[in-house]
């Protein structure tokens, strides 16, 4: 793959399975949860059922196999799924090392998430990356609208007072990718639960792991 031939103005990360590996822990609870209500799946299930979407596009989904769910649910399952995070989450191999030696060559990096703004928070402070992140992470509740609207996106490069064109999108989600892309991003995708030939088919750049991402950028 080729490098970009320049670096970019800004680096706007998902962080759910790009810098968080955290698929695995919210889609145990949230199947725990669902397997209360009558609604049976397992973890696996429910990552392919809900890649990527914010919990208040789940809603509906899930109320429809459900019925109502409980008024306070949403702020319920953030609180729990936000103290697995500090208890026990893990980094994306590699993430960590990217996001401060992009950081470190003046890039500005923002991370842009459909995780509600306390989960967000949790996992940047549980990955020691809160402070690069400070005042440009964005969760759905501070948009009008989640991925896959541009929203977050154009949030996030304005954050980082940079123009959509000039900046790259790391994603692992089509869902996601398509909200990069619909702000005038250039997309990364990277391929540990979303096919290669997936991205390239919505005009995303797919790679396999976070330590090729400097270099990618064009970083030396």
């Amino acid at each position: 793959m080729t490098a970009l031939p320049r670096p970019p103005a800004a680096v706007l990360f998902d962080c759910d399975g790009v810098l968080a590996d955290s698929e695995g822990l919210v889609n145990a609870i949230v199947a725990a949860d669902l397997a209360t209500r009558g609604w049976v799946m397992t973890p696996a299930e429910c990552q392919e059922q809900f890649l990527g979407m914010a919990a208040t596009d789940m809603v509906p989904v899930i109320e429809s196999r459900v019925g109502r769910l409980p008024a306070d649910w949403l702020v319920a399952l953030s609180h729990r799924i936000a103290g697995s995070m500090i208890a026990e989450l893990q980094p994306v191999e590699g993430a960590p090392a990217a996001v401060r030696a992009i950081a470190a060559a003046g890039i500005a990096v923002a991370v842009a998430s459909n995780s509600a703004r306390e989960e967000l928070h949790a996992k940047l402070r549980r990955l020691g990356l809160a402070s690069l992140f400070e005042g440009r992470a964005f969760s759905f509740q501070d948009v009008p609208r989640p991925k896959p609207a541009p929203d977050m996106y154009l949030a996030a490069a304005l954050a980082c007072g940079a123009e959509p064109r000039d900046c790259v999108v790391v994603e692992d989600s089509v869902l996601g990718a398509k909200a990069g892309l619909a702000a005038g991003c250039r997309v990364f995708g990277l391929t540990r639960e979303t096919d290669a030939s997936i991205f390239a088919g919505i005009g995303a750049v797919p790679f396999l792991r976070m330590a090729e991402l400097p270099g990618l950028l064009g970083l030396r």
